[in-house]
């Protein structure tokens, strides 16, 4: 079967090919009862705009490209509820793509959109893309003027709109709170240190450390690369041949992992072991005890990063914005 144009659906209608393009795209230029037509007729017929054409003639196509490094964090299904939120609010659709951390899927997935099918990105860096410094792709896209939005993980010699977690400070307010608590051994099982984020979080505990005259240990710090749960268990393991009485873990699964581990050898929780971990996921509401959790708000990055690239789209903007979101403690009963 003929694919139907916007040519074909004006000839139906009697009408100009401007006439139907605005319909579809919700123009308050046309009156509803004529969008409404003009919609169901193209609907029916399954009319699909051609994304090269739109580009050449400087459409824009009302589709935000999503890029994620993985689907199993909490984190990430957060930030993307509140993309999808406030791009659906603002008459805008999205494509979500999985990177898997890959340097090459993500370049191939930026290719791939950026011929016409998506005006703008909102990404997290893969961690490979991270870990070679290779930004080139990023590059090319905002030398064609395709707008670029990164959340979380970030590329700092990259200009473009950022959306990030204060995570050095995250970690700070950690250390404090633990301190306060009467916590004098804080052990930490941080991100990837390859990773800015991981960085960051890292050098936020030793400055938490410092200001808290608490001594470091480098027995009681770890990092972990893996994201599954079952091999968290092994990770973690080894912190438990030292002496401590707190944990700041990288995300929920490394610390349920060491609460099992506290909880076969004895240790009790939080009365002898103080667990707090990154996110604030299903996890942390239903483990055995409940997690205390250092919130970073995915869903609320995920709104400021659409506002801010649908802002850039309609011209509402046209500076580099860095938007920093703080974190908060929430208290459970995995400290004290």
């Amino acid at each position: 079967m003929k694919k139907i144009t916007l040519k074909d659906i004006a000839n139906h209608f009697s009408v100009s090919i401007s006439t139907v393009s605005k319909a579809l795209n919700d123009s308050p230029e046309i009156s509803k009862s004529t969008s409404e037509d003009i919609k169901s007729y193209a609907k029916e017929k399954n009319y699909t705009p051609n994304f090269n054409a739109l580009s050449l003639k400087n459409q824009r196509t009302k589709t935000i490209g999503i890029i994620i490094p993985n689907m199993l964090n909490y984190y990430f299904a957060q930030v993307l509820k509140g993309i999808e939120k406030t791009a659906t609010k603002k008459g805008y659709k999205i494509i979500t793509c999985i990177s898997n951390d890959s340097l090459n899927k993500e370049i191939e997935t930026i290719e791939m959109l950026s011929t016409g099918v998506v005006d703008g990105f909102i990404l997290s860096v893969a961690e490979e893309t991270e870990t070679e410094a290779s930004f080139d792709h990023f590059k090319s896209c905002i030398a064609k003027e395709i707008p670029l939005v990164m959340f979380d993980r970030v590329v700092e010699d990259i200009d473009c709109d950022k959306v990030i977690t204060n995570d050095f400070m995250a970690s700070v307010n950690a250390v404090n709170y633990l301190k306060n608590k009467g916590c004098k051994k804080i052990a930490f099982a941080g991100a990837n240190m390859d990773l800015s984020i991981g960085k960051l979080r890292h050098e936020g505990y030793l400055a938490g450390l410092k200001n808290n005259n608490l001594e470091k240990d480098d027995d009681i710090i770890i990092t972990t690369h893996e994201i599954y749960y079952k091999k968290h268990e092994a990770v973690v393991k080894p912190l438990f041949e030292h002496t401590f009485d707190a944990l700041i873990a990288s995300d929920e699964s490394v610390a349920i992992a060491a609460m099992k581990i506290a909880h076969e050898k004895g240790i009790k929780i939080p009365t002898e072991l103080s667990v707090l971990a990154f996110s604030n996921g299903i996890l942390a509401r239903h483990s055995n005890p409940r997690l205390s959790t250092i919130s970073q708000h995915g869903e609320i990055i995920g709104e400021r990063a659409a506002t801010l690239l649908i802002n850039k789209l309609e011209k509402k903007i046209t500076n580099t914005t860095i938007e920093t979101i703080e974190t908060d403690i929430v208290f459970r009963d995995s400290s004290k």
